[in-house]
């Protein structure tokens, strides 16, 4: 089987390059291993920057739809000291120019732009070999292939295409998070909900720190963050509890004397903690060009979070098909003035997360990040 462009993996960066490639006229074809849209859950809360992010949805034609799907008043932003002490509260003006969507209707959004059959579900992918001439194949679990002339990889850290053009692979950054969820919050968690407010929550101190966000149907979605290596997080055993269980209690414990209503975001998550470990490439990677093979989003660039990765996903797609459409007679130009871009806006990108990291958990945390929301530190 062949097909004149693979993208494998249905993120938000894989189908936003399709469904420009669309727009402009290109089919594609996008493999995807989970089993349906519905498979797992799409992770919480996007901030669409009005610099990346929604452009890339302009060039998509999805930007009026996009804005139909906004959560007004989530760019609220507070800060907490451990005590529960209002360190910072700003609300939602409506002026910001990072309106708040849940991940999943974003995606949902992109899916539904594209032709019927465009995403192929439940084809996870074993490997790629490049054939020569600029082609490649592509290894299917159950031992299917398809061979195609521009294959990209937007299949996220762990990239099966990657190897094709780089040996670089994620290291861990010494930091994880762990994600909790407390539902119908007001009514029953009442002091969570009070201490979070209506948008984003920041309680932070050196090396770690309790962050959450209201969600959509009265949810806080939090992430607990944690500088401890691998072996600490292991010995935990998340697998093996519930809500509120063993594990919640360890998280906690590292909490102690920090205010109720923040460590109620721990030990009253109605769902078992799940363990993020935050893994990196290198902030500056970049390989050399090879025929008929391409990356992008976290794929290319897998950088620590700070609300960049899903906009410069999407950025990095609706360039790439943007390019593709301008270049019909030439592909490899086309590719090769896409990363040229891609390198240079990751390497900046990857150097303020890691800044960000440090503002946020480095010794002079939380001041340094209070700086940043107020104006009087250097501008992100």
């Amino acid at each position: 089987m062949t097909t004149d462009i693979t993208i494998i993996g249905a993120g938000l960066g894989g189908l936003t390059l399709a469904r420009v490639l669309h727009v402009h006229g290109i089919p594609a074809t996008v493999y995807e291993a989970e089993a349906s849209p519905t498979a797992r859950a799409q992770g919480g809360m996007l901030d669409i920057h009005d610099n990346n992010g929604q452009p890339a949805l302009r060039a998509a034609g999805l930007h009026e739809e996009f804005r139909g799907l906004v959560l007004e008043g989530r760019q609220a932003s507070r800060a907490l000291a451990p005590d529960g002490t209002v360190l910072l509260d700003e609300p939602d003006d409506g002026t910001g120019g990072r309106p708040e969507v849940q991940r999943g209707a974003l995606r949902r959004l992109l899916l539904d732009s594209l032709p019927e059959g465009t995403v192929r579900w439940g084809r996870k992918v074993t490997g790629a070999t490049a054939l020569g001439g600029g082609r490649s194949e592509v290894v299917f679990a159950d031992g299917s292939t398809v061979g195609t002339g521009l294959l990209v990889g937007a299949d996220g850290a762990w990239s099966r295409v990657r190897p094709l053009l780089s040996g670089a692979t994620p290291e861990y950054t010494g930091t994880s998070y762990v994600e909790t969820y407390l539902y119908e919050a007001e009514v029953r968690h009442p002091g969570a909900a009070k201490a979070v407010g209506g948008g984003a929550m920041y309680a932070l101190a050196p090396g770690k720190g309790i962050t959450a966000h209201r969600e959509s149907g009265d949810t806080l979605h939090t992430y607990v963050a944690l500088a401890k290596p691998l072996e600490w997080f292991e010995g935990i055993g998340f697998g093996g509890g519930g809500a509120g269980g063993a594990a919640a209690a360890r998280i906690a414990g590292e909490f102690e004397g920090w205010a109720p209503e923040l460590t109620a975001l721990i030990t009253d998550g109605e769902t078992a903690p799940v363990h993020r470990p935050l893994y990196t490439l290198p902030g500056a990677h970049r390989w050399e060009r090879k025929p008929g093979v391409t990356l992008l989003g976290d794929a290319a660039h897998l950088m620590i979070p700070s609300g960049e990765g899903a906009n410069l996903a999407m950025y990095d797609g609706a360039r790439l098909g943007e390019l593709l459409a301008a270049h019909p007679g030439d592909t490899e130009g086309a590719l090769a003035a896409s990363e040229e871009e891609m390198f240079a806006r990751s390497a900046a990108e990857a150097v303020e997360a890691g800044r960000l990291h440090e503002l946020m958990f480095g010794a002079d945390s939380p001041y340094g990040l209070l700086d940043l929301f107020t104006g009087d530190g250097p501008a992100a």
